[in-house]
């Protein structure tokens, strides 16, 4: 239930993949480069929306909570579908993400709430399995909706998608936070909740590591169009080769749900971040050399993704294991940081195409080893160790 509401967010932006070139047409789009904004904008609305919902799920409980943005998420969503112009469009979709950002914090917060430890870290990866399963399927259903409807109507399923998440949430979703860790809703309490996030060395650090990891993932999933559009001249195979690259997700992290118990949260994140950094650099080199072609971009992208499954749900759940009480202020701090940083960082390297592949694994290169130095950081320069 949790993975089906944070899949909504992941299915609002990557079945709009393949209608982002009919939207450019509609609205007389100059530069393809701003059409990136349908997506960038709405990953940075539901990283700001995170820091509202936080201490309202800590004050009032979580299922309140995720239940009136769900409401406000499927009212923005039919909005968006009567947009007249690029700039309503925009407005609409950085609405959009602020609303659907509840499930992130809330759904987070509710799993903190029953569990710790590598334990959280297994139940958080098989959330993240279903999260990921969405990406296999959305452009393709995407692409498939758009033989039947227009972009318009996309928006329209979106809407109904949230309503059926909506009634099942009120149908079983019971309260997770008691009555005694209800935390008053005041600026005291916000900035203690603030300052012990932004202070806290694993907190802070594993954080900007999960948000330059994110902000690879971000440019990569907003320059797709492009790339097969206009790089390789071959845009009906996106939706096959981004399943590909999901897929491979979605296994690393059923994978880390497996072993993570055994081997440990911290073990498995560092050695996936060891491998995103080499295979990002290998897949830079073939890019530069001028050796790239749709397979070699398939294969490379697709190991890289499976990288970024098997850290991204690890230092997430590193990053939320010293918060305790105040899981849901951490989560939408937390939130905050790496969702908007990620999709500045994304916005940032989706900005660099002009033709060339080669703007896309360099930049998740540069991401990875910054991230490998926060890392040490919070680590003391002591990776591999299974903590408990």
């Amino acid at each position: 239930m949790l993975a089906s509401t944070t899949s909504l967010s992941a299915f609002a932006i990557d079945a709009m993949l393949p209608a982002l070139p009919v939207i450019g047409q509609d609205f007389a789009v100059a530069q393809s480069n701003q059409l990136q904004w349908v997506i960038t904008l709405f990953v940075i609305g539901s990283g700001a929306g995170q820091i509202v919902y936080g201490p309202l799920a800590d004050r009032y409980g979580r299922r309140r909570i995720l239940l009136l943005a769900l409401v406000l998420y499927i009212v923005v969503t039919l909005w968006a579908s009567f947009a007249t112009s690029l700039s309503w469009l925009l407005v609409a979709r950085v609405t959009q993400g602020i609303a659907i950002s509840a499930s992130s914090v809330v759904c987070r917060s509710v799993v903190r709430d029953l569990y710790s430890g590598n334990t959280m870290a297994k139940v958080m990866s098989l959330i993240f399995l279903v999260f990921l399963t969405t990406p296999i399927l959305a452009p393709s259903i995407g692409q498939l909706l758009l033989l039947v409807t227009s972009w318009r109507g996309l928006f329209r399923v979106l809407a109904l998608l949230g309503v059926l998440v909506t009634l099942w949430i009120f149908v079983r979703l019971p309260e997770t936070l008691t009555p005694a860790n209800r935390r008053p809703l005041s600026a005291v309490h916000l900035r203690e909740a603030a300052y012990y996030v932004l202070t806290h060395p694993t907190s802070m650090l594993y954080t900007l590591a999960g948000a330059l990891m994110f902000g690879s993932l971000i440019a990569f999933i907003s320059t797709m169009p492009q790339i097969f559009e206009k790089g390789f001249h071959a845009l009906h195979w996106m939706p096959f080769i981004f399943a590909c690259c999901a897929g491979t997700m979605a296994v690393a992290t059923f994978l880390n749900s497996k072993i993570v118990e055994r081997v440990g949260v911290h073990r498995i994140s560092h050695a996936a971040l060891f491998f995103f950094i080499g295979i990002t650099a290998i897949h830079s080199v073939l890019a530069y050399s001028g050796h790239e072609s749709m397979l070699t971009f398939a294969i490379c992208q697709s190991l890289t993704m499976g990288a970024f499954g098997l850290s991204m749900s690890n230092f997430g759940s590193i990053a939320m294991q010293p918060m305790g009480a105040m899981a849901g202020s951490a989560a939408s701090i937390q939130g905050v940081l790496s969702t908007i940083g990620g999709g500045l960082v994304g916005s940032l390297i989706g900005h660099q195409w002009s033709g060339s592949v080669l703007f896309l694994p360099l930049g998740g290169l540069v991401c990875g080893v910054i991230a490998l130095g926060c890392v040490l950081a919070a680590e003391r320069a002591q990776l591999f160790v299974k903590r408990h």
